[in-house]
């Protein structure tokens, strides 16, 4: 009997390449493919590539670089790019690394398996052509058996003057609410408890799609979906990223407040505090606009749990400037936020300016904002003291087979004893013992002692207490 191949997929990147990998991995599943887990014993290494900084892309490279001295000894082994840097770059991969045999864009995952079979044939492929992406049909090989991603909108139709996103993913392209409720009833079919539904900017779901109300507004939009999704069975959790300011509504945050399965986590990223600053990023709203939101999610969801992004050293941006982002965090206080130096992309608007700032100044605010974050972090979860905390189990931990993790429906890492073979996907309510900046340890509670009828329907136990925005 002949050994069948081996693949393996290195992703880099964001929950939608995480996502699209999970996808092609499911491809070479169905093509009779193996897993590998190491890299360097597969017959076929697929790299799913990103080039929001430009730290991410030099990584691929690098990577490469250990690949194609394998290629030269091996000329059986198939090397793919995928995702971003591939459609950046297209035939200057190939140029750079004449090994490769496929380098596909972000567009082109559903047909991994027809451009492989051009590949055997003897071709060298580039896929990078912008393309309409058909209703996937394809069986992902998810990495959780709890929880899964779930895309509703792909591309982007924003012209943020430092993101590549637009070039590398496309136009904005809706699915339609009914086969996003398809593959969510199959997903529930299959026992995962947890849905996080994607987008690049997810908020700008259903622009692309026909029907306008009677009201005037349009028919599919992200609130609408929302609604449609929240009664299939078996699933337990929503969750949803990422959100633009210039899109998120008031009617979005009444609904998170109005559906029990919808998780009190919002991911709305700011990017500055600034005014200026977010005019020259091409963002279009205000930080004061952005402040708004804020308030409209804490008074419809006060115990609403608060991420974001946010660019530091963008060109020409001031100490002043800086100071701004800052004193906004400081009057918010997130619980978590994703922190970045700016970094100039290819073909971006910002990169060729001429008042870009110094390494040393980019690492200098990165490094203070860091230290802010981290601040913040520990404020939020002190609040988590003591409280009972419903926590959906998805592995074990890593660090101690004697305690299981999972994360509560504030997004919060928690570490409890248990068996997994025991827990895994179920909801358990846990009295948080100890706290970190980013983590949680607890201990499972007495379900009659701890669950309320709102805990039941996955509500904190503690929800109805006063929290202020600190």
């Amino acid at each position: 009997m002949t050994e069948s191949r081996r693949y393996h997929i290195t992703t880099f990147g964001c929950q939608m390449n995480k996502a699209d990998s999970e996808r092609m991995a499911g491809i070479l599943d169905n093509m009779g493919l193996d897993w590998e887990e190491d890299p360097l014993q597969a017959d076929l290494v697929l790299y799913n590539t990103c080039t929001i900084r430009d730290s991410a892309e030099q990584k691929v490279y690098s990577y490469l670089g250990k690949q194609a001295k394998r290629k030269r000894k091996n000329p059986n082994l198939t090397l793919v790019v995928a995702g971003c840097v591939a459609q950046q770059e297209g035939e200057n991969l190939l140029r750079r690394v004449p090994e490769l045999d496929l380098v596909m864009g972000p567009q082109h995952a559903n047909q991994l398996e027809s451009l492989l079979a051009q590949v055997a044939q003897g071709n060298q492929i580039v896929a990078t052509e912008p393309v309409h992406i058909m209703e996937d049909i394809t069986k992902p090989r998810r990495d959780s058996e709890v929880t899964a991603w779930v895309n509703v909108i792909y591309g982007c139709n924003e012209r943020c003057t430092y993101c590549v996103v637009p070039g590398v993913r496309g136009l904005e392209q809706s699915r339609t609410q009914a086969a996003i409720r398809d593959e969510m009833v199959e997903i529930g079919q299959q026992g995962y408890k947890e849905v996080t539904l994607l987008g690049q900017n997810i908020d700008a779901y259903g622009r692309d799609l026909p029907g306008i109300t009677p009201e005037g507004r349009r028919e599919n939009t992200l609130t609408d979906l929302l609604y449609f999704v929240h009664d299939v069975p078996g699933i337990e959790r929503i969750r949803f990223a990422t959100s633009h300011p210039r899109y998120f509504t008031e009617r979005l945050v009444k609904a998170c407040a109005e559906l029990p399965k919808v998780c009190e986590h919002f991911h709305i990223p700011f990017q500055s505090g600034n005014n200026d600053i977010l005019k020259a990023m091409g963002r279009g709203y205000t930080h004061e606009k952005y402040r708004r939101i804020i308030d409209t999610v804490r008074r419809y969801v006060p115990d609403a749990s608060l991420s974001a992004d946010v660019i530091v050293a963008f060109p020409g941006e001031t100490e002043a400037q800086f100071q701004d982002t800052l004193n906004l965090m400081e009057d918010i206080v997130f619980d978590m936020v994703n922190t970045a130096a700016y970094s100039p992309r290819p073909g971006t608007p910002a990169a060729e300016w001429a008042n870009q700032l110094a390494e040393d100044v980019k690492q200098d605010r990165l490094q203070r904002i860091n230290h802010l974050v981290s601040q913040q972090a520990e404020v939020r979860s002190a609040r988590y003291q003591g409280r009972t905390e419903t926590v959906l189990v998805e592995a074990a931990n890593p660090k101690d087979p004697t305690q299981v993790m999972g994360r509560t429906r504030g997004n919060r890492l928690t570490f409890f004893p248990g068996d997994i073979n025991q827990l895994k996907g179920k909801i358990v309510p846990v009295t948080i013992t100890e706290i970190r900046a980013f983590s949680l340890t607890g201990e499972p509670a007495p379900v009659a002692a701890s669950v309320s009828a709102g805990v039941a329907a996955g509500v904190s136990a503690n929800v109805s207490a006063s929290v202020s925005a600190r």
